[in-house]
């Protein structure tokens, strides 16, 4: 058969990729693939937590994605990988055996070893004869020096129920060095028997919220069984972090959401979602035992890009006032309350100093530039967002300027809403200098089609909210090119999530040049 391309090659089905290798039969990696109704690779490969000479290679075994084990028996089943060069796997640079265990839903985390900083791969797995998908990864530049560009997209906030992932598809067409996810990849609600706006069926154990490991587990292969979010880990490698709805809606540290359960019930829900999440993402963290788990992690780009991705869940003191949007609520200036938790935060705030990179990157969960809700006289404030945490951001946004960290960019998610704005020590005061940038990605489907007529133009003005550069109520993703004197993000929007195929387009595109920090629109 003709060679084909690299994008009709990631889509091939696995009977067809694997008729393009049978130039050896007596080679158990070209035995065709029968793609039967057992098929154990449904819920595709990903890639994840790129270094210069190694990237994690992920699988999970489940035939039937919906049921306990996706299916399978409960017992060790071993699984073949390999990574190459080339997409034809002529240049294989590496291969070996795992074993897929029950005891972790059959997952599959293999730390491919011994690659080439700054290349392009491409990887597969093979398992009781069948083929998986072909994933491309690529690891991440030398320490020290180069590249002189990077290409990456950013992402939060798929609801499966609020509509369909198209705009997964469209990030995946990019073929990014890097995918950021941050955070919300699963909802814990309960699906109605209808399954919202897909109006796809779905069976009687997702009409409960999760709760267990079994029902964490058949969410994660309800999402993860849809093609445009396989395409997308397809792609490109994957660095993930979690929010709120991984575990319970506005869960903080070591509370549960609104009294909802016992802090005893919640931390046994909690270590559910958390080995749950390790299953099914490609993470190079240990595997997840208990309710505590560290995932805040740094990855730099030779000299061109640091990124540090942060938790902004488990280490954070409670919501206060009730939560929710408040006006004078005293006690969100507690100097006490932290966001990351003292040990994250000096991890931080020492990292950023000691940064010999051109861009520094935060890479979270809620926003962090002050948001009033109120367009009149009274501040009206999240007590979710940093904003309820005064004290936490002031720590760290002096602590940028007081350490002289170069050219701060925070990218983040969770809100529905694209924003793009500049970070300010005194939000309060609208000729302050600005010590950074934050861009605010819009959810994949999350609040359904979302109006296109809503939001601040690029490079417009908000009287309630000076600092804010540019905002849109629409679905997507945002895509960012980073050389040395500039960094670029694309807005990406699509105008419809609620039935396949929706068109992207580019709603705005804003800079920050390097040394001088703030927006501009171009």
């Amino acid at each position: 058969m003709p060679h084909p391309s690299r994008r009709g090659f990631l889509g091939l089905g696995s009977a067809a990729f694997a008729l393009a290798f049978t130039t050896d039969l007596a080679d158990p990696w070209t035995k065709p693939a029968t793609a039967g109704p057992r098929y154990p690779f449904r819920l595709g490969v990903a890639s994840g937590d790129p270094l210069p000479d190694r990237v994690i290679l992920w699988t999970r075994l489940a035939p039937e994605p919906l049921e306990p084990l996706g299916g399978l028996p409960y017992n060790r089943i071993r699984v073949d990988w390999e990574i190459a060069e080339d997409d034809a796997f002529a240049r294989r640079v590496g291969s070996g055996s795992t074993w897929a265990t029950p005891e972790y839903g059959h997952s599959v985390h293999v730390d491919a070893k011994g690659l080439r900083p700054g290349r392009e791969y491409f990887y597969r797995f093979r398992s009781g004869g069948e083929l998986s998908p072909v994933g491309r990864t690529k690891t991440a530049p030398a320490p020290g020096g180069g590249p002189e560009s990077m290409r990456l997209a950013f992402a939060s906030c798929a609801l499966w129920q609020d509509g369909y992932y198209t705009a997964y598809r469209h990030l995946a067409e990019e073929t990014p060095d890097v995918v950021f996810h941050l955070g919300d990849y699963i909802y814990e609600y309960g699906i109605v028997p209808t399954g919202g706006n897909r109006a796809t069926p779905v069976p009687e154990q997702f009409r409960v919220q999760c709760d267990t490991l079994d029902r964490y587990r058949v969410q994660y292969g309800l999402y993860k069984s849809d093609p445009d979010l396989q395409a997308a880990h397809h792609s490109a490698p994957w660095i993930v972090t979690w929010d709120d709805h991984e575990v319970l809606d506005n869960w903080a540290g070591r509370f549960g959401p609104g009294g909802e359960v016992t802090e005893q019930d919640y931390l046994v829900i909690r270590a559910n979602a958390f080995r749950a999440f390790w299953e099914n993402m490609p993470v190079r963290v240990p595997s997840v035992e208990g309710p505590d788990a560290r995932i805040y992690r740094r990855f730099t780009f030779g000299d061109l890009a640091e990124f540090n991705v942060l938790d902004t869940r488990q280490y954070r003191d409670d919501q206060v006032c009730g939560d929710g949007q408040q006006v004078d609520c005293a006690d969100r200036l507690d100097p006490a309350r932290q966001m990351l938790g003292a040990e994250q935060e000096r991890w931080l705030l020492d990292g950023l100093g000691a940064s010999g990179a051109r861009w520094n990157v935060l890479a979270q969960q809620v926003a962090m530039m002050q948001l009033d809700y109120d367009p009149g006289p009274a501040q009206r404030l999240s007590m979710d967002l940093w904003d309820g945490y005064r004290a936490a951001k002031d720590r760290l946004l002096t602590g940028l300027t007081d350490r002289q960290v170069s050219n701060p960019v925070v990218l983040t998610g969770d809100i529905h809403y694209n924003l793009a704005g500049d970070l300010r020590t005194d939000f309060d005061d609208p000729a302050s200098a600005p010590v950074g940038v934050e861009f605010v990605c819009t959810s994949i489907s999350s609040g359904g089609n979302g109006d296109a007529g809503a939001g601040v133009p690029a490079g417009g003005s908000d009287p309630t909210n000076p600092h804010l550069r540019f905002s849109s109520y629409q679905r997507g993703y945002v895509s960012c090119e980073v050389t040395r004197a500039q960094w670029r993000s694309d807005f990406k929007v699509v105008p419809y999530v609620d039935r396949p195929g929706a068109p992207v387009s580019t709603r705005a595109s804003l800079v920050t040049l390097d040394g001088r920090p703030g927006l501009r629109a171009l």
